[in-house]
């Protein structure tokens, strides 16, 4: 043991110099604590990704939003908008994962969405806030499918076959896309009648690979040994975009838009429309008046069934002189106000005879929504369709105003009335069904999440699909419950309302509309829709459009846009090496 060193003996200056040079080595003892250990691991270096390892396939896939959040689904090139579009999440998500690797994507401005190479296509264009729980789109995505051999014909001739060497490699003039490779097989689908078929191009040899099929794509399983995509794409998108399945086999020639041969959509909303009052806060209502916030949910219905059929629509949409639309019949298969089950517990008070119109039975509020299957739809048509029926309902136009707007001859220009609000559309469901199928059944194999043994984790595992719905729907639950449970509180406050009464000059001096919204619109004394302002017609917006745009005429802009749309797009040339 060191001997023990007696300081009371030592002098002040060379106390001192013990404690200086005992604070050197602490300061030097800390500094090596400080410094950053040496690794023996290797730095993680990202290795460069070579798409042209890769084989590809068309696939289709059902998507869900929740539409508030986002600036409508379609991205317009060069068009800014104040809050993302689900195309442009979607492509991001794409590219981070790197199912697709778009032309020249590291050279677009940001913001900008790049879709050649993929053969993308999109059922339906949903607007500003609009929700979608079918919404589908097709494109051609990375896949595990080996790629076939390509061998030198001359060389095998003298030294047989190659063991394992010769894979395919080709550059892209432009850049990587997703494009079908050349030589390649489709993958081939048992509800089409499309087979396989190798990929054309001016640099395409088929008859250079190495017999029909390699003993690895023999045993390659197209949907069991293919690449998750639901699960991959849900890991990068945020909660309020999910992936609900994909479909390995579209139907022949698919076309999201045009093999689309029916659109769903559904339109929510609460009976009673809006909060109602007391009798007495009321001037002027009496058992022949519809009160406020209640619908006469029959007429409603009357009206709707007035929908269906093949019908002109254009006093039932927004005009956009920049399409050109010269034919506004689209035709509705079915029409109706559903009463749906409401997920939340209904407000009571509602239900008191104080708030109840004239006559009528106890009951609780409900939910019901706006169904609606069609063909096709135009520019805004539903939300015009339902602003015409919650007038209806609301008393302010009988249901023959349907019959009226229908009617071309007698109302060939639209009254100005305003549309319903975008938040409670949805956009339910889009229908593949073979072509001559009259029932519409459609016939898209898809893949939902967790389907297939051993991929239930995918669905109910954690950080599964239902976990992140959970999240999504529990923080507007807690929403919900908080705005409903301090409505019910404040109603029982102060005085009943069987007791208020209305001070002297303070009648009602506003109607209130309703249009889907959280509140209603006041608009002051209701002026009914046939006497509203009308429109330009959808002829006159066509030709100022055009000639606004440098055209002589709209039958000019047509001949121009049809002959632009219809130029031979650019082809990918595939550079053998």
């Amino acid at each position: 043991m060191a001997e023990k060193t007696d300081y009371s003996v030592w002098s002040q200056a060379k106390l001192i110099e013990r404690v200086t040079e005992l604070e050197r080595e602490l300061k030097e003892k800390n500094r090596s604590l400080l410094l950053p250990k040496k690794s023996y691991k290797r730095p993680h270096v990202e290795k460069p990704f070579d798409p042209l390892k890769y084989n590809t396939r068309l696939i289709a896939l059902r998507l869900a939003y929740l539409g508030k959040n986002y600036n409508g689904f379609e991205h317009h090139s060069g068009n800014p908008t104040p809050l993302p579009t689900i195309e442009e999440v979607l492509w991001k998500a794409l590219n981070k994962v790197k199912l697709i690797f778009p032309d020249n994507s590291h050279t677009l401005p940001p913001g900008e969405i790049n879709w050649e190479g993929t053969e993308y296509s999109k059922c339906g264009r949903t607007d500003k806030g609009v929700n979608a729980f079918g919404q589908v789109i097709g494109l051609r995505l990375r896949s595990n499918r080996p790629l076939r051999k390509k061998v030198d014909t001359e060389e095998q001739e003298i030294n047989g076959p190659p063991d394992g060497e010769g894979q395919i490699e080709e550059t892209f003039e432009d850049g990587f896309n997703t494009s079908l490779r050349p030589g390649e097989m489709e993958t081939s689908s048992s509800l089409s009648s499309q087979s396989a078929r190798p990929a054309e191009g001016p640099e395409s040899d088929a008859s250079n690979l190495d017999g029909p099929e390699s003993e690895a794509e023999s045993r390659f399983d197209p949907i069991a040994d293919e690449i998750p995509y639901a699960t991959l794409l849900n890991r990068v998108l945020p909660p309020d975009i999910r992936i609900l399945a994909w479909c390995p086999f579209p139907t022949d020639n698919f076309s999201a838009r045009f093999s689309c041969r029916e659109r769903r959509y559904r339109y929510i909303f609460t009976q009673p429309a809006f909060s109602p009052i007391p009798h007495k806060l009321e001037h002027g209502a009496d058992a022949n008046t519809t009160k406020d916030g209640w619908l006469d949910i029959e007429a409603m219905r009357e009206a709707a069934k007035m929908y269906e059929g093949l019908h002109d629509f254009r006093n039932f949409c927004k005009v956009d002189g920049g399409k050109q639309i010269t034919n506004y019949e689209r035709r509705i298969f079915y029409s109706n106000i559903e009463e749906v089950d409401d997920q939340s517990p209904a407000l009571k008070y509602v239900s008191g005879t104080d708030f109840l119109p004239v006559g009528s039975e106890d009951q609780t509020p409900k939910v019901y929504t706006f169904t609606l299957h069609g063909s096709a739809f135009l520019w805004h048509q539903v939300r015009h369709m339902v602003a015409i029926l919650f007038l209806v309902g609301q008393g302010l136009e009988k249901p023959s105003i349907v019959t009226e707007l229908l009617d071309i001859e007698k109302t060939p220009r639209r009254p100005g009335y305003e549309m319903a609000q975008d938040t409670p559309l949805v956009l339910w469901d889009c229908i593949f069904p073979h072509e001559d199928d009259l029932g519409r059944k459609d016939v898209m194999p898809w893949i939902y999440a967790g389907d297939g043994p051993g991929n239930a984790d995918t669905k109910f595992g954690a950080g599964g699909l239902m976990d992140s719905l959970w999240s999504t729907w529990r923080e507007r639950k807690i929403d919900e419950m908080l705005a409903g449970t301090l409505l019910s509180l404040v109603v029982s406050q102060g005085d009943k309302p069987a007791d208020f009464i209305l001070g002297e000059g303070k009648a009602r001096k506003s109607q209130k509309v309703f249009d889907g919204g959280d509140t209603p619109r006041s608009q002051g004394v209701y002026v009914p829709v046939m006497k509203k302002p009308l429109l330009e017609s959808p002829d006159a917006i066509n030709e100022k459009y055009a000639v606004r745009k440098g055209f002589e005429s709209a039958a000019d802009m047509r001949i121009q846009g049809f002959r632009r749309e219809n130029k031979p797009p650019r082809e990918t040339v595939f550079l053998g090496k």
